[in-house]
């Protein structure tokens, strides 16, 4: 295994369319503030305040990217624009105390950045431990701990990643987080969408109760308000202490901007009303990359491509800047090929991206499902002539489609060149639908397991979005207990699916296997929550199809 950080150090030191389809496949089991706000208490005084925390982002094997926001008065909330111009200094070393000094250096925290900022920092040894603090006015940041990635030529071992997604505020408290903060075995954690959400107070998903309320109370339109909701999360302190842990790899998902998010909209967006989606979506971008240590990448989006030596390479994709809109349930419009969920450049850098790499393993950063749901099953040679008669999408009945369900032609064309090309080993890492699944991804769902598994895919649970147990409001597991087996009998691919549980996953990847540890939480509502291990799978190297494993790594 590569090299880890252990610590006996606590943790404390350092949707309207998606509702209605849980509800739908429940049924189908059952039936066949202010700106203030966005603070913690602090005195009136002028003296710098690190009360967001302090993060780092998207490791490299010669260096990180390093995150904070500074208060430099008590009036300069996030989101208000106010605030003087304030010389924040950072420092990295080798050890906690931070006497083995590598590297210093100086930004300016403006109201024009809303006082947050980066340090892009190079020239560090790859797969090793650094220890950061940032400075400003005599006050000095929490100490936090990173980790590069392995060089690029390096025989790396073994990698472990935290997996989370869905983490809505007003739900409950991100004990996920803390969790995984207190492990101290991460190379880095992912975070595959949805980190902050949209609505107003009471608005979503919190099962008739309001947990915590957002601040600000309404839901957000405009560049103060977006800026104003990363603030109030940044306050959380177990998502501080996990970002003060490891370095997080982070792509956006539609809660980011508005629900179910396409190129040119959302549903969750009314023009006109609410403003132009335009001047949101930027009010959006803007927002979450001054606030999440995540470097902007190709056309300021969040696809990149990261690597951890021969072990591993990590594409992450954006599902929200290029896809076009949302296909109406049922409609056979979903196998149109000119519509997309990537958009044509996208796809082509994740398909040559694939084709050329020389990693034991391909890792796939991806929003929503990839894997074919279907409420029912038919023959191959009844499938294709009743989709065409009826319109239905070629994969079956569609039950969400804004998933890669609702855009079959670039699923087809990309899921075709993983077997066209031999290419092996490809593992989706995939959040946004609130359950936790470990699939094969079949090129024909129709006729699997006789056809072919092109990739296998390992989705996390929410950590504390509505799942079905409470949309349904019933008591955990029920729902579970009776979806499960349908939902496994009409797509054979799924190995599991749990519809009622919040938690997380740790990803495990040797060269021999990549393996998903999935770990369940006591209660979302309990800020003290326990954590337990629930299952694991594995994909074996080469096999392209998913097993399961009777103990955590």
């Amino acid at each position: 295994m590569t090299s880890r950080y252990r610590s006996s150090e606590s943790a404390d030191t350092l949707f309207p369319r998606r509702r209605t389809v849980v509800k739908a496949a429940a049924a189908t089991a059952v039936l066949g503030a202010p700106l203030a706000a966005a603070l913690p208490a602090r005195a009136a005084t002028d003296t710098p305040a690190f009360l967001h925390g302090v993060a780092s982002g998207d490791p490299l094997p010669d260096g990180v990217l390093l995150w904070t926001r500074v208060t430099p008065t008590a009036e300069a909330v996030p989101g208000s624009g106010t605030g003087p111009d304030t010389e924040v200094r950072w420092t990295v070393a080798r050890d906690r105390a931070l006497t083995d000094v590598v590297a210093t250096g100086s930004l300016t925290a403006t109201a024009a950045s809303d006082h947050t900022v980066k340090a892009d920092i190079r020239g560090l040894e790859p797969a090793t431990d650094y220890w950061f603090r940032f400075s400003a006015g005599g006050t000095d940041s929490p100490v936090a701990r990173t980790r590069t990635a392995p060089a690029a030529d390096a025989a790396v071992t073994g990698l472990r990643f935290g997996v989370v997604s869905c983490a809505n505020w007003e739900a409950g408290y991100f004990a996920s987080y803390r969790h995984l903060a207190a492990r101290g075995d991460l190379d880095a954690w992912l975070h595959l969408g949805d980190y902050i959400y949209e609505y107003g107070t009471g608005d979503y998903g919190t099962r008739g109760t309001v947990v915590r309320p957002h601040a600000p109370a309404h839901e957000i339109l405009t560049l103060a308000d977006y800026r104003t909701r990363h603030g109030r999360y940044k306050t959380d302190p177990d998502l501080q202490a996990l970002h003060a842990k490891a370095p997080v790899i982070a792509i956006w998902d539609d809660h980011e901007f508005a629900n179910d998010t396409w190129s040119g909209g959302a549903q969750n967006h009314t023009e006109g009303a609410e403003g132009s989606w335009s001047a949101r979506q930027a009010a959006a971008r803007q927002a979450y990359f001054e606030w999440m240590p995540v470097r902007p990448a190709i056309e300021g989006t969040t696809y990149r491509r990261l690597r951890f030596g021969k072990l591993a390479d990590l594409s992450l994709l954006d599902l929200r800047s290029f896809r076009s809109q949302q296909a109406s349930l049922g409609s056979g419009s979903v196998d149109d090929p000119n519509r997309t969920i990537t958009g044509r450049a996208q796809l082509d850098w994740l398909k040559a991206g694939l084709k050329a790499s020389d990693t034991s393993w391909r890792l796939v950063g991806n929003s929503v499902m990839i894997s074919p749901f279907v409420i029912g099953s038919l023959t191959a040679d009844l499938l294709g002539p009743l989709a065409e008669l009826l319109g239905l999408p070629q994969g079956g009945l569609a039950v969400n489609t804004d998933q890669w369900d609702g855009y079959t032609d670039d699923r087809r064309e990309l899921l075709a060149h993983l077997r066209s090309n031999a290419i092996r080993n490809t593992v989706f890492l995939t959040g946004d639908i609130h359950m936790a699944w470990a699939n094969d991804v079949p090129v024909d769902a129709g006729t699997y397991p006789l056809s072919a598994s092109a990739a296998t895919e390992f989705v996390v649970t929410s950590v504390t979005s509505d799942n079905l147990d409470d949309i349904v409001e019933v008591p955990e597991g029920t729902v579970s207990a009776l979806a499960s087996p349908l939902i496994r009998a009409a797509n054979r691919h799924v190995h599991w699916v749990d519809t009622d549980r919040h938690g997380y996953g740790v990803l495990d990847i040797t060269a021999d296997r990549a393996q998903m540890d999935y770990y369940v939480l006591s209660d979302r509502t309990d800020p003290n929550a326990t954590s337990a291990w629930a299952r694991s799978y594995r994909t074996r190297s080469g096999t392209q199809k998913v097993e399961r494993t009777y103990s955590p790594v």
